[in-house]
């Protein structure tokens, strides 16, 4: 994927650059050696680098505003960069830009309790906002599987989800509030601590806009009480099309899990091989778990349960203590790491209709055959959020090239199904050049009219979310008219 050339005169920019910043922000806060810059020359889609002009890590709103205020006035592009996680390349930087990371701003802000919320700083991490009211029997519902090491910045950016998003929602039914920097320096309010703002829904705008809006300081998210307990059980199938059908039945029955997860063959011996989680020998896996009382999950799976009799499981089997259960979450949590052992691969992110599953996987397993490059499936079937991970060898020339085509005919085949091209991973690099397979140009046109407003002069997360050609055109012409 090419990116954006830099402007001839970036270094000689640079130094002027680095003066102007170092008057806001401590030393260690501004990087620009280039060696050091390295460090950010890419995210968790490592397929592609380029190292930023600099970097700077801010500690508050006040001095986010300032770099913004400083790059605006210079024309600097700016990536706004959370945790690094990303697995659509939402955090690669251009050559001519600035990266700013929020890591240092993770403090929490505020807790209310009696209504329900937390106020916390963008660099915190997914799992230490639950960690920081857990104590009082409450959790932050989105869980993504680099919630361990992901950033709320970075799970308001791309909308993110994780197992448990089919009961819970995904971060935009979870966030309330957000503090936000644009481009310019200014900083609004959006949203707040109650149920609903008046006036335009700009929240959700502003969630899932993969940084090209604004860069969010401060988020205001609903924490929840935590259920008595929860249970999850284990079904292995010999057909993978088998299990997306009991899948389909399942929601078709109304009952609504807190999740429902598949893995075929290749993540499950993976899995089990790197974390001893006690999984089945089978071709297709469903982790479904519910939870409530005792009585409610018990009535609960006994009608799961005989849903999934009717597909003839060749394992059914319920988990018997928390030890057990967390047994299982482990497994599913180390999917990505575990298939890093394997190989190299590129991890989608395209959804689709949960009565298609049956249909999609039978395609991708043929698209598999035709490319003659192996896939695993590890996904949130319970809302149809897939992750296809297609495994090459970065060191074989056209490899790359292969793994890249084959993945835009799964993403494609994702949208004629009924879906569309990302869940919960963002369009990023990855997929702007196929936003043209989901949207009209009238579609992205209004899309691209809503970024004029926020960020004018098209300097906000460069060369991302939509086609190059279209996206650098506009650029272009925005700054002409400046």
């Amino acid at each position: 994927m090419e990116m954006p050339k830099p402007d001839p005169g970036v270094l000689a920019r640079k130094a002027k650059l680095v003066e102007r910043l170092l008057k806001v922000l401590p030393k260690d806060a501004v990087i620009h050696d280039e060696a050091e810059t390295r460090v950010y020359e890419c995210d968790a889609l490592t397929a592609y680098k380029c190292a930023p002009m600099l970097a700077v890590l801010p500690s508050s709103t006040q001095e986010v505003s300032e770099v913004l205020r400083i790059c605006h006035a210079a024309g600097v592009p700016v990536v706004p960069r959370g945790a690094g996680t990303s697995l659509a390349g939402g955090a690669l930087p251009t050559a001519d830009s600035v990266i700013l990371g929020v890591a240092r701003m993770n403090e929490v802000l505020e807790t209310d309790y009696e209504n329900r919320i937390i106020r916390v700083q963008s660099g915190r991490t997914n799992l230490s906002v639950t960690g920081a009211v857990e104590e009082e029997e409450f959790f932050y519902a989105p869980d993504p599987s680099s919630q361990l090491a992901c950033a709320i910045a970075g799970n308001i950016a791309m909308n993110s989800g994780g197992a448990h998003c089919l009961k819970y929602g995904v971060t935009t039914n979870n966030l309330l509030g957000v503090t936000m920097v644009l481009m310019d320096g200014t900083v609004v309010e959006i949203g707040g601590a109650y149920l609903d703002a008046g006036g335009l829904d700009l929240l959700g705008v502003i969630c899932g806009s993969e940084g090209q809006l604004g860069v969010v300081t401060e988020a205001t998210l609903r924490i929840l009480r935590k259920p008595e307990g929860a249970r999850p059980v284990l079904m292995g199938f010999d057909d993978n099309e088998v299990a997306g059908q009991c899948v389909s039945d399942i929601i078709k029955s109304g009952i609504l899990p807190v999740a429902i997860e598949f893995m075929d063959r290749l993540c499950i011996q993976a899995c089990e091989n790197f974390a001893g989680a006690g999984y089945p020998d089978c071709e297709a896996l469903l982790i479904v778990e519910v939870e409530g009382s005792e009585a409610e999950i018990d009535s609960q799976l006994a009608k799961i349960i005989e849903i999934a009799r009717r597909h003839n499981p060749v394992e059914l089997r319920e988990s018997q203590s928390e030890e057990e259960s967390a047994r299982i979450w482990l497994g599913r949590k180390s999917a990505f790491g575990a298939m890093g052992q394997i190989n190299d691969y590129m991890c989608l992110d395209g959804t689709i209709p949960v009565s298609a599953l049956p249909m999609v996987l039978r395609r991708i397993g043929e698209l598999s055959d035709e490319y003659g490059l192996p896939v695993g499936n590890v996904f949130h079937a319970g809302d149809g959020n897939m992750h296809p991970l297609i495994l090459f060898d970065a060191n074989k020339p056209g490899d790359l090239e292969k793994c890249e085509a084959f993945g835009a005919e799964i993403l494609k085949l994702c949208v004629d199904a009924g879906g569309c091209l990302t869940g919960e991973h963002g369009v990023g690099i990855e997929k702007r050049d196929l936003m043209l397979h989901q949207y009209g140009r009238a579609d992205l046109e209004a899309q691209m009219a809503v970024k004029d407003v926020f960020d004018p002069a098209w300097l906000l997360n460069p060369a991302k979310v939509f086609p190059l050609e279209v996206s650098e055109a506009r650029r272009a012409a925005r700054m002409a008219a400046e």
